[in-house]
């Protein structure tokens, strides 16, 4: 097992495309040992939050610590440290799984044999070493993730970095993810993951943190964001939706399909 990371911390964080700011002085702290939820509409800010800790892009304001380094002036030793999910497959598509998780191996200066057996016994565990040899781009989507989130393993990592990590995973697909996420949190990795499902942060996460055009607009754990929303008479989701501003948006949405259905406002009864 690789050695635990530090976690991470985000301070301040400002990323500006444009005129449009993306992330606008978000911070937050990933502790080792933990899984930190990240919740949001889409084009909130996720993606873009998660890339700048992994360095792929650079912030314009703030400063990112991954284990003790900045992933824009110490890039290898963050990555050397990092396993990264994004949101689309970014896999080569034109090649097989063997091939590609053996490029894995080698860019991270991996034992050869060592990272080939620990390959394949991840994908057993997702029920995908049947792939092995075939073309990534004959794959379905939920396979193509699989074999993204092997790649993301294959070192062990001691942070996990991931955008939608359960896109176009079946049922079953989905529970073994979650199960090995919460695994690794055991064995000490710090894990932060995006997503716009409620249940899925909910099933999973020691914290959460609702992030809402770009700035983060509410934080704790689960059972704390819980007890909010019981306090103010709501669920999980509607807590969500009042927090992102969206609640209004949702209700004038139903109100328009039931009128377009011949309904009344108040429902079908």
């Amino acid at each position: 097992m690789a050695t635990r990371a530090n976690g991470i911390r985000v301070q301040g964080l400002v990323k500006r495309f444009g005129t449009v700011v993306a992330v606008d002085g978000a911070s937050i702290e990933i502790r080792p040992g933990e899984i930190y939820g990240l919740l949001g509409p889409n084009g909130a800010g996720k993606s873009t939050l998660l890339r700048c800790i992994t360095g792929l892009l650079k912030p314009d304001k703030g400063s990112i610590d991954v284990s003790g380094r900045d992933p824009l002036s110490h890039p290898a030793e963050v990555k050397a440290i990092v396993g990264f999910v994004p949101e689309e497959p970014d896999v080569f598509r034109s090649m097989t799984p063997a091939r590609l998780l053996s490029l894995v191996a080698s860019v991270r200066q991996l034992d050869p044999v060592a990272a080939t057996r620990r390959a394949r016994d991840l994908l057993k565990v997702l029920d995908a070493v049947k792939y092995y040899k075939t073309p990534i781009a004959a794959l379905s989507k939920g396979n193509q993730q699989k074999i993204q989130i092997v790649a993301a393993l294959l070192h062990d990592p001691a942070v996990l970095v991931l955008d939608e990590p359960l896109t176009g995973l079946d049922v079953r697909a989905r529970r073994v993810v979650k199960d090995m996420l919460v695994t690794m949190a055991i064995g000490g990795s710090a894990i932060v993951l995006s997503t716009h499902v409620i249940d899925e942060a909910e099933s999973i996460c020691n914290r959460i943190g609702i992030i809402s055009n770009g700035k983060l607009v509410a934080e704790g754990s689960v059972e704390k964001l819980r007890d909010r929303a019981r306090h103010e008479g709501k669920g999980l989701e509607g807590l969500f939706l009042s927090l992102t501003g969206d609640e209004a948006i949702v209700t004038a949405a139903s109100k328009k399909f039931k009128a377009l259905q011949g309904l009344p406002p108040g429902g079908v009864g």
